[in-house]
């Protein structure tokens, strides 16, 4: 059975995996050169008081110097060497973690839009190069300062030894009381934080409805489950680290008085007596670090764990071979669409093709299906079943990055992003004035971008300029238009327009004719229909109507005027279709099945 294959985030720590043996390499040299101060005091008492020479101790001093001094070039190399580590994880994983935050916000429908992955990454980061994660590579060292402790006298070793199990036991309890309070603190935190995204993001719907203080006490209930369970884990960790520390501290001192005992006992020199309560403390302080940075280990390893879990799901996009520039020609076939997160179908097995250049508006009442469609035209929602095909080939096998600059697409829902109007227009790719204006005399606004401040590098979004509903509309179909693409896709191109907005977008989509694109506009207004070729009408998620304009008018007025004469008996069969002339070689026209 073939094992899954390793994401970016386990990838990242292996390419560190040399840098990591560096630091256990260099904590080797540190811890033992911490054994120094306490040789030097050994020597000093054994025999320079012994002895009485200053020169012994002029030497001594000057090796225990250049070896401490060594220590703390060691201890600065180690400490550079983990930052230059989360830089590098950082470089090897932002895009990763980008691009699988935006794919969950994208599969999501934008309910799960949230940049926690990258703040996980940087909380990650910030563990690697701080103090606390040099506590786990000090640890492993006490075995070894217990048996120099041993050396010293046995009962140096066994109050060691019984120090240490009673440390590691309080970190156990440490981990049990406070690991899962934390966690859940963190996931309450997160779920705080992206609800209070949202709402601010309709800050005026808020401020205009009095719905703050009843958003706040929400929030407020939210946050204050989150203020009880990290107080609940805090005092629990502060109960342990004082536990810790007040224990370190007493132990260090009860060696001391050991020492003292069994110097006047003449079974250790007079070093023994302050050589084994340094020794000790040095001993136990990783484990007592460890557990006065418990918090942020928690921390680090729920950020770990949702990166690697974010990571895990995201497929690796298999390489595809370059396909030719598209012309345009659409084909659905048997198209199944659902919401993301959800199994009710939208789109209920339908069927549709437009040729390359042809002009259709999709029409129909509200949660029709229009909307959807017009994401699953572009690749933006996946079929459970069936497929969109754009000149022969499926849209989710065109690569996106290729595909996109004959792509336009104006959303309902007008976003656009902190930068200046031509960058807005131009995709945030490098801005071709000649492109960016073309696209703007097409979009009818040209001439309201000259009259902004700074024209087309006026600075929106942020602390920029604030344009109007209608403005942003009109520059989000300038974006849609640029670079000529073949496939354009406007939902409800003229919901924020006034009449001067409305005949801007006529006269955009009599020159988009000319360059034989492929239109689709869905619309709630009947004034756009007459500049279309084509209409297809959609209820409940299927196509009622599909054909030629005229037609499809046609069949609508005589269904009207059907349904206001009195009834008359139905036939067995009702057409889904309008047919016309179409491309020579299919017909003009498509069906739809339930």
């Amino acid at each position: 059975m073939r094992s899954a294959p390793e994401n970016s985030l386990k990838k990242a720590l292996k390419a560190c995996r040399d840098s990591f043996i560096s630091v256990g390499f260099f904590s080797f040299f540190i811890n033992a050169l911490m054994l120094v101060p306490t040789f030097y005091m050994l020597q000093v008492y054994g025999r320079v008081i012994t002895s009485g020479s200053l020169t012994t101790l002029t030497m001594l001093t000057l090796i225990t110097t250049v070896l401490l001094v060594t220590l703390g070039s060691l201890e600065w190399i180690r400490s550079r060497v983990m930052v230059r580590v989360s830089t590098r994880l950082d470089v090897l994983l932002s895009r990763q973690v980008y691009r699988a935050s935006f794919k969950r916000a994208l599969e999501s429908g934008g309910m799960d839009a949230s940049a926690q992955a990258l703040n996980d990454l940087t909380g990650l980061r910030q563990f690697l190069s701080g103090n606390g994660l040099f506590a786990f590579f000090d640890a492993p060292w006490l075995p070894i300062y217990i048996a120099v402790m041993f050396l010293f006298h046995p009962w140096f070793g066994w109050v060691a030894t019984a120090s240490a199990l009673l440390l590691l036991a309080l970190a156990f309890v440490n981990e049990r009381l406070t690991g899962p309070a934390l966690a859940e603190a963190n996931k309450e935190h997160i779920g705080a934080t992206l609800y209070t995204t949202k709402n601010l993001r309709n800050a005026e719907v808020i401020e205009s409805m009095g719905m703050l203080e009843t958003l706040m006490d929400r929030w407020g209930r939210r946050q204050r489950n989150v203020l009880l369970l990290q107080s609940a884990a805090s005092d629990s960790g502060a109960i342990i680290s004082t536990l810790s520390r007040t224990f370190r501290i007493l132990v260090q001192s009860l060696v001391l008085g050991l020492g003292a005992y069994l110097a006047v006992d003449n079974q250790v020199g007079a070093g023994l007596v302050f050589a084994g309560s340094i020794l000790l403390g040095r001993a136990l302080a990783p484990i007592d670090l460890i557990i006065g940075s418990w918090k942020g280990f928690i921390a680090a390893r729920s950020q770990y764990n949702r990166l690697n879990d974010i990571l895990d799901k995201q497929q690796a996009q298999p390489e595809r071979m370059s396909l030719p520039a598209p012309q345009g020609h659409v084909q659905v076939e048997n198209l199944i669409v659902a919401a993301p997160g959800s199994r009710t179908p939208i789109l209920k097995n339908i069927s549709f093709s437009a040729p390359a250049g042809c002009m259709v508006g999709i029409i129909g009442p509200s949660a029709a299906g229009k909307s959807t469609l017009a994401r699953a035209l572009l690749g933006v929602w996946a079929a459970q079943h069936g497929v969109v095909r754009l000149d022969g080939a499926d849209i989710s096998a065109w690569d996106k990055h290729e595909l996109g600059p004959y792509i336009g697409y104006l959303p309902q829902d007008i976003e656009l992003f902190e930068g200046t109007i031509g960058e807005n227009i131009a995709r945030f790719a490098e801005v071709d004035s000649v492109k960016v204006i073309q696209a703007a005399r097409i979009a009818g606004v040209h001439e309201m971008i000259l009259q902004l401040p700074d024209g087309y590098d006026t600075v929106i979004g942020g602390e920029g300029f604030m344009l109007s509903a209608g403005q942003r509309q009109r520059i989000g179909l300038a974006r849609a238009l640029y670079g000529s693409p073949r496939l354009i896709v406007l939902d409800e191109p003229n919901s924020n327009l006034d009449d001067v907005g409305d005949r801007a977008l006529a006269a955009a989509i009599q020159q988009l004719r000319q360059t034989s694109a492929t239109l689709f506009v869905i619309t709630h207004r009947t004034n756009i229909v007459s500049q279309l070729d084509r209409l297809m009408v959609m209820n409940a998620g299927v196509i009622s109507l599909y054909g030629p304009r005229e037609h499809v008018l046609a069949e609508l007025n005589a269904q009207r005027q059907q349904a206001q004469t009195p009834a008359v008996p139905a036939s067995t069969g009702t057409a889904s279709v309008v047919a016309g002339k179409g491309d020579p070689d299919e017909p003009y026209g498509a069906h739809s099945s339930n």
